[in-house]
This record gives C-alpha cells, sequence and structure tokens, in this order.
C-alpha cells in the first residue's frame, strides 16, 4: 500500500491535489486475481480495478491485462470525457479477448473492472460486473455504482435490500464482465458538477466492500486525514471480519484536496 499526491494545472483558480493509496491484498486465497493501478497526466488522472473471476481460469490474468489497457488507453488520451472512458473500456475488453484467443486454456477468462478518470472540471466513472466505486461529498456517500449481478437486479426490483446483496447466496453470479462478449458493455457515470476540495472516491473488489459498510466507510473517512489513513482504518474491519478463506481484496482511495500555500 502506498500513496502519492498529483497536482493538476489549473490556470486562473484555485488548485486541487488528488491523493491516492492502494491496497490489494490475498486475503485468505493461495493467489491474488485482483489487478489495480492509476496513472497522472498535466491535469487529468485515471484510476482502475478489476477482480478476475475465480471459477473462470486466468482470472489474474484478466484482471492484469484489462487495466494495463485501460490505463495505457489513458496515457494515449487523457482527456476527460465519456467517448475517451469508453475506449479506455474498449481497449480493456479487446486486451482480455486477444489473450483468450491465445491459450487454449485461457478462453473463458474474465475480469470486472472498474474505472475513474477526472480533472478539476470533471469526473466520469464506469464499470462492468461488481467491483464498485463510491462518490463522498461533505462526509457522505453521494452515489454509488450498481453492480452487474443477481442480487442488484432483486434490489431493483424490490424483492430484497441493498444491505442482503452482502450475504446472498447469488451474490457472486454476475450479469456482466470484461471479456464476456466482442461488444463491451459498461455502466457509465459522469459527475454532474465540478470537484470540490474534500470530495473523494473509494474504487473497491467486492472481498473489500463485502466487509465494510456505506456507513463504516463514511465515519472512517471523516475520521482520518490522509487517503492512506482511511484506507488503513478500512482494511483493519476487512481483517478482523474476514473468514479464514476469504476472497481477494483491494481498494483505490482518492481524496481531493486544497493546495496549501503559494500557488
Amino acid at each position: 500500500m502506498w500513496s502519492r499526491i498529483f497536482r493538476p494545472f489549473q490556470p486562473g483558480r484555485a488548485k486541487i491535489v488528488f491523493e491516492t493509496a492502494t491496497l490489494s491484498a490475498p486475503g485468505g486465497r493461495v493467489g491474488n486475481e485482483d489487478f489495480l493501478g492509476y496513472r497522472m497526466a498535466e491535469s487529468s488522472g485515471c484510476w482502475a480495478l478489476a477482480d478476475g473471476l475465480g471459477g473462470h481460469r486466468g482470472g489474474e490474468i484478466a484482471s492484469r491485462l484489462a487495466v494495463d489497457a485501460a490505463i495505457s488507453s489513458f496515457e494515449n488520451n487523457p482527456s476527460i470525457s465519456e467517448e475517451a472512458l469508453n475506449t479506455h473500456l474498449v481497449r480493456a475488453n479487446r486486451a482480455v479477448l486477444d489473450g483468450q484467443a491465445s491459450k487454449a486454456e485461457l478462453t473463458h477468462m474474465r475480469t470486472t473492472i472498474v474505472m475513474l478518470i477526472a480533472s478539476t472540471e470533471a469526473a466520469l466513472w464506469a464499470h462492468a460486473g461488481d467491483s464498485r466505486l463510491y462518490w463522498f461529498r461533505n462526509g457522505k456517500i453521494k452515489e454509488q455504482t450498481h453492480d452487474d449481478s443477481v442480487p442488484q437486479r432483486l434490489v431493483d426490483a424490490g424483492e430484497i435490500s441493498a444491505d442482503q446483496i452482502r450475504f446472498h447466496e447469488d451474490r457472486s453470479r454476475l450479469l456482466n464482465s470484461i471479456g464476456a462478449r466482442e461488444e463491451v458493455v459498461a455502466s457509465n457515470r459522469t459527475m454532474p458538477n465540478s470537484l470540490e476540495p474534500d470530495d473523494a472516491f473509494l474504487l473497491t473488489s467486492d472481498g473489500f466492500w463485502e466487509c465494510v459498510t456505506e456507513r463504516e466507510m463514511e465515519n472512517d473517512f471523516s475520521a482520518t486525514a490522509s487517503s492512506e489513513e482511511w484506507i488503513q482504518k478500512m482494511e483493519k474491519r476487512v481483517k478482523e471480519r474476514a473468514s479464514a478463506d476469504h476472497d481477494n481484496y483491494s481498494a483505490i482511495a482518492v481524496r481531493v484536496l486544497r493546495k496549501k500555500g503559494r500557488p
């Protein structure tokens, strides 16, 4: 786990910084099929996290291919637009499909993905599967992604509550993933207004959010002063609650801070 501060260039207005901390651990498993990464450009940033599907051989390869391809695509086009975000996801999907074709034993590999691109003017995110993004404003969750899963459909139909997803018997049954089809299908969202100091984002795999409730995420955010402290506090909850064979767990915490001192 490590953190880094990125200062985007903002002529004519108060500067803000992105402070990022990351975490990825195998949990109780032998290997780690989660993969994450992020990159910064002069005035924008990109964060991506993927969770290889354990029921499909090559999950750890699929997650790495997807994140690497998405970030590479961002490096080639660091603009913040829906078109650019869609291009990054198409590249991630193509990388996994090409990987499937490279070896017979990788034919069915799949992965979830959640991706954020942001500047001081806008933030956009997208996901496929049940890896999540939470957007925090004023210390509270303003929005979160909706899982592409059977339990989420039950929530949408009013048959179960959102809290019941964490323990539902079908929580691992996904309806969408990267590498599942030629044409990538992802749920996109654009922030309705500009970033503000003390906004935050949390990208997580299901092994992480299953052990930390939304209220606890908010409480831990308010009780800490940095992305690294925030993610450490939440990981403590995961370790306290995880079973001996608990899934891999990963997270990216991004806090938006006002730059101190002279511009």
